[in-house]
Order: C-alpha cells, then structure tokens, then sequence
C-alpha cells in the first residue's frame, strides 16, 4: 500500500516541454516494476490547438489508478485549464478539475474546493495526478531566475540538478539529467530531464520498486537508478550527520521513570547507564556516578525502550520519520531484495537516520495481480531457492502473498521451518485463514484477512478489491459469539497465532473523501500544507451515505475483534503500512480503542515486537546488557496513549537523536520543542570514581604482603 502511495506522491513530477508543435504528437511511457515486468503506460497527447491528453494506468498486487486528464497551457507555459477522472488506487472516483482566468485561481474535486488571487505564475498541485500533471515544472523552474516556483493552493517548489548521465537507444544517444525537487511532501522528489532550453520529464524512478520511462529508452533503467541511488546517498550521509549525535564514552541518562514492558507498568526514576550502544547499569535515581564523561537529565520523564513497527515497507527517505516517533526497530514485511540489502548496510554503517530493520522474506506466486518484491515463484523448487537465499541473508521470517499457489503452501511452510523461519502473510487466493493456520502459518497479517475468513467463498478472488470491499460491506452483519468466530478464536489462541491487525491502514476503508482520516487527525496540523492536504482524500469508493454507515459499522466491529482476540490471549503485534512513525502511535491509539489500556498497548509495540521478530535478547525492555534503543516520552502514555508521540529524546545505535529537529528539518511542527541536553562530566579518577584514595589503596596492598 505504502508503495504505490509512493509512486503517486512522486506522480506530482511534470512531463511536458512548452514548446509549440504544428501537429499532433504523442509521447509513451512505458511503467515497470523492480523485476522488470510492465505494469503500466502513460500516453500524452498534444494536438495543434494546444489541447494535452494524457491517459495513465498503473496496475501492482492487484490494484492500481487508471486517470484520463485534459489540460491547456498559458503564456507562461502553466495551465490554465485542467481536468482529471478516473479512479484511484482503491477504486474511488476521481474527478477534479482547476481554471485560471487572469489573476484568479479556481479549483474542485470530489474532496475540495478553493479560490485564491494570484499574482504572477504559479502551478495547481493536484490531488490525483499522472506524471504528466501540468506542471510543465521543470522547464518553469529551468527558467525561473530563482530556480522556485509558486504552488497552488500553497507552497513554493524548487530545483536544484544532481548529474548527468548518457542514455543509448540502438544507435540513438543522449544526456539526461537527475533534478531534486523540494516543497512537495516530506523528502525531495526525484526525476530525469531531458538537456537543453527546455527540458522536459525522461522519467522517473524509485529505486527498488518502479521505473516509468521513455519507450524505446527503457534498457537504461538500471543504470539511472544506481547514479539515482548514489546520488541520494550523499544526501542522506549528510543528514544522519546533521541529526545524529555519537555518544563517546560512558553516559549517564539521570533520574528516568522507566517502563517496564513485561509487567506494563512505570517504575521507580532511575539513572541507566549507556557504553557503545548498550545499557551496562540501572541504578536508582541519584546514585553515585562511576566514570561518567556525559549526563542526560531526564527530569523525571518516563523511559520507554524503543518501539517496534512490525508492518513497514522500508524506503531510504522513511528513515528519520520512524526514529522521530520513537520507532528504533521495524519489521519490513516485504521489499525489493536489493534495495533491502543496501538500506541493512547503509543503517549498519550509521550512513542512514533510520531504525534498525528486520527483514521478512517475501515470497509471491505468478499470476495477473502479482505483487512483484522478492521472489515471484511457479513451483515448489523456486519456492525452496526463494527460502534457501533468505535463510543464508539472515531474514527471520518469511511472507506469503496473495496469489501463491496454494497447492504447495504447505510443503514451503514446512520447509522455511526447517530453515528456522517463521511463517505469516495474507491468505493466497482460494484459501482461507483456518487453511494457511493447517498449513503451518505462524501469524497473519492484516484485520481484512483475519475476516476473509468468515466472509469469501470459494468464488471470492482475494487478489482484486474484493479483499477490501467484502469486509466493509459485510464485517457489520458478523455474529462474534457464533460458533465459528469463537472456534477460530480458540485456535488462534491455542497455537498462539500472532495478528498483525494495521487497523490504522484499514481505517482507510471507510474514510468519506473531504474529511480527514482518523489516523492523521491528531497530527494534521503539524503537517506541511500540502501533505496534509492529502489526509482528507478518500480512496474507498463510497456511493452514499448508506454505504458509507455501513462500512463504518464494519470497520467498528474490526476495532472491537482485536480486542476480543487480545482478551482471549491471542497474540498482537503493531505494524503500519502506512506513513512511516506517526501511524505507529495511531495504531497504538485504536489497540486502546479496542479496549486495552495505554500501558497494553505500548507492551504490544515494545515486548511483543521482541518476542516476534525474535529479538527479545537484545530488544524490547530496557535491562542491563540489551541494546540502548530509548525513548524519553514528555507526559504519560500509559495513562493517555496520544503522549506517545511527545517525544523529547530518542537514542538508538550508540547515537542522541532529538525528533523535535528531525520535524523541523521535514517542514513539520514538532511536537515538543524540549531538548534535553547532551552534557559533559567533569572527568573523575577512575580510583577515585570507586571510592579507593591512593593511601587506601597503599594501607590494603601493605598488609596483603604482610599476610
């Protein structure tokens, strides 16, 4: 999900130059995902009278935008006239449209509506774009003497270049050129130009999941995303650098309230003790200080041990996102192998602000609506490679998807086993959830397979919409206490089953298109204009009010089985799929909702993501010997779980890291300004750090030799 919100963030990127061509000409796209299968198309037209067509389908894992837009340019190359239909990703229809006549800016979609006086050019963001959105914006920018250019309805978008690369087609060549674009979302968007007075988009890519390109130019897509890759590396080594703070020497963080994830309460304040990334000694508060070179003052904040996301889908950028919500750990349950590898290395090496990850293998059959990370098998014996390379990468676990051939579930469950991996996933298509617990399953991901498996058929393809429209349209007429719901709850807590429920995700599932979904409500305000912005754009496809009640009444009834599962001791884990740190704290926010107390809920999110990614050695409590992953929290989120994402403090791999400056540097509102501050000791003997003068030492050492 997180991946294809991706593609449509970066669609916000411009295609066309401003040119004036006598006759019609058309220009295609061709879209491939990371495996080099093709997944999509973009067609532009543009005809004598100045009149852009674009048609763009986009089709992954079974769903995808299909949009058609009309525009017209102005003087100044922007638009003037501008309309999209279509439908999103998860169906909902699109139709949206923007004018501008003289210095007045209109615009509506199913969303919003707005008006603005504008002076000068400016450039209309849309909601739903295809990459040839207007905006015409990097040959405006090209052109512009301050490189930056107004946005509407609010914002100012820059660009600055990166590099040039040679292309080849058969006998063809050209220089491309990688542009950064700043002021839309919350990292630089990246494209490739064309060279010259009016450049216009060669394509765009994002590394480790899709390529849109130029068709016949489509051979140089690897070579554009390794100097893409390399090119984003400087800038993220220069930001980890920027933001996080080594701590050298001993360092003592004074008078925390601890938590305890194993008992769910807030202990007595206390002083930890930290030496190369890992705690050596909790004392109480005001103990003497043994060789200390730095102090935290904690004054009394509670002391969290870092936070798990057991559901990410990790990205370069996400990084900070995630440490800034106190997230020091994250399972990412599905990736491009590749770019897994070097986001392990670059975290490794402190080269990249980020968590520590915990990869799960993910591994998809061939069909139609195949998602297209990790392996994609046919047979039993690729499914055996698949596992045999993930063991040997060192991946804990590994993730089953929709469209894998059920009839050789059970023999690859057994064999990852054997590999010592656990097994989790979706349900692959023409099973249901009691078939893949059969089958040797460990955990299920997702509320809305948890449901498939009292609502499909054997008719239902899990693999389409289907999977998200048949649980809201029939989740509300679900008798919990029937027989088979408690005989499934029974057996999930019988072989203790963990569920990865992402309620925050699926909130999605019943958000009416203009209001701001419930996840982000609390932390819109501190959101950039333009990001949130995009909260209140639904992706359901809602008809009336009827449908939009009952899909509320079915995504309540989700929200109370994760609590009927936690009360009956089924295990939860909290993971996302969504916006990298904040859904985290969400989700922690509806496992309240669904009836465990905050200090529950922030259990879940430290020793239970432990327990499952099998970690509790090193991670999730704060105890002697463990890895130093901490959280100072401002407020008490074991009484009110939304203080969870005051954050003052957070310290992971040996590095002091405060969120407040990762927000600013993202254009977001921080949510505590406090800083508590990184101080040097005075240094201290280390003879007299113990107590034990010089004459002691001589007086003991003297009668030793008389004995």
């Amino acid at each position: 999900m997180k991946l294809v919100k991706t593609l449509l963030a970066s669609s916000l990127l411009t295609l066309y130059a401003t040119s004036a061509f006598a006759d019609t000409q058309t220009t295609k796209y061709l879209i491939f995902v990371e495996n080099g299968k093709q997944a999509g198309e973009q067609v532009v037209q543009r005809d004598d009278t100045g009149l852009h067509k674009v048609k763009f389908i986009f089709k992954d894992n079974g769903r995808g935008p299909e949009l058609n837009e009309e525009f017209r340019l102005g003087a100044d190359g922007l638009i003037t006239d501008y309309k999209v239909t279509g439908n999103s990703t998860f169906g909902a229809v699109i139709n949206e449209s923007y004018q501008r006549v003289g210095d007045k800016a209109e615009w509506k979609s199913t969303s919003e509506k707005g008006s603005k006086t504008v002076n000068g050019s400016a450039l209309y963001i849309p909601l739903n774009s295809s990459f040839a959105i207007a905006s015409l914006s990097i040959s405006a920018l090209e052109k512009a003497k301050d490189k930056k250019l107004q946005l509407l309805p609010s914002g100012t978008l820059s660009q600055s270049k990166i590099g040039e690369l040679e292309v080849v087609n058969g006998d063809k060549k050209q220089t491309v050129q990688l542009l950064a674009q700043t002021g839309i979302g919350l990292s630089p968007s990246f494209a490739w130009a064309t060279t010259g007075d009016n450049p216009r988009l060669f394509a765009v890519v994002i590394p480790g999941y899709m390529k849109a390109i130029e068709e016949g130019w489509q051979g140089n897509g690897e070579a554009m995303a390794n100097f893409q890759k390399a090119a984003e590396s400087k800038v993220l080594v220069d930001w980890a650098k920027k933001l996080q703070r080594p701590l050298s020497g001993l360092t003592v963080i004074r008078n925390a309230r601890i938590f305890d994830s194993e008992k769910a309460k807030v202990g007595a304040a206390s002083d930890v003790y930290v030496l190369r990334g890992r705690i050596t000694a909790i004392l109480p508060a005001g103990s003497p200080v043994r060789g200390a070179t730095s102090e935290i003052d904690a004054a009394g904040r509670i002391l969290l041990p870092g936070l798990f996301d057991m559901h990410g889908h990790v990205g370069r950028w996400d990084g900070g996102l995630n440490i800034a919500a106190g997230v020091t750990s994250v399972r990412d349950m599905g990736n491009d192998n590749a770019q897994m590898q070097l986001i392990l290395d670059e975290v490794n090496k402190g080269d990249l602000l980020g968590p520590q990850v915990v990869p799960a293998g993910f591994l998809e059959g061939e069909s139609p609506f195949s998602a297209n990370n990790g392996f994609v098998i046919k047979n039993l014996a690729e499914a055996k490679n698949a596992i045999d390379w993930y063991a040997q990468h060192g991946y804990p676990q590994l993730k089953i998807y929709n469209s894998f051939p059920k009839a050789i579930l059970k023999d690859t469950v057994t064999y990852a086993h054997s590999r010592g991996m656990r097994v989790s996933g979706h349900i692959p298509v023409g099973l249901r959830a009691f078939e893949a617990l059969d089958a040797g399953y460990d955990e299920i991901q997702h509320i809305n397979q948890v449901m498939l498996n009292f609502l499909a058929t054997p008719k239902t393809d899990t693999r389409t919409l289907d999977r998200f429209i048949l649980p809201s349209e029939k989740t509300a007429d679900l008798d919990f206490d029937s027989k088979p719901v408690q005989d499934f709850i029974a057996r999930l807590k019988a072989k203790q089953i963990a569920i990865d429920p992402t309620l925050a995700t699926f909130s999605f599932l019943r958000q009416q298109d203009g209001t701001i979904n419930e996840p982000f409500a609390t932390i819109a305000d501190h959101m950039p204009p333009d990001v949130r912005r995009g909260f209140s754009v639904g992706t359901m496809k809602i008809a009336d009010e009827a449908t939009h009640q009952r899909y509320e009444k079915s995504y309540a009834k989700m929200v109370e089985f994760v609590g009927r599962l936690y009360k009956a001791g089924v295990p939860i884990v909290a993971g996302t799929d969504e916006l990298a740190g904040f859904t985290l704290h969400s989700e922690l926010a509806f496992l309240v909702k669904a009836g465990l107390t905050p200090a529950q809920a922030l259990q879940i999110a430290t020793r239970n993501g432990a327990r499952y990614t099998r970690t509790q050695n090193e991670r999730g409590s704060i105890t002697v010997g463990k890895l130093a992953d901490l959280v100072l929290v401002d407020g008490d989120p074991t009484k009110n779980i939304e203080d969870v994402r005051k954050i003052s403090a957070v310290i992971t791999r040996g590095y002091l890291i405060y969120p407040s400056e990762i927000h600013q540097n993202m254009g977001i509102k921080p949510f505590v300004e406090s800083k508590p501050e990184l101080k040097a000791l005075k240094p201290v003997s280390a003879t007299n750090a113990i107590g034990i003068n010089e004459g002691a030492m001589q007086r003991y050492f003297g009668t030793a030799r008389r004995d």
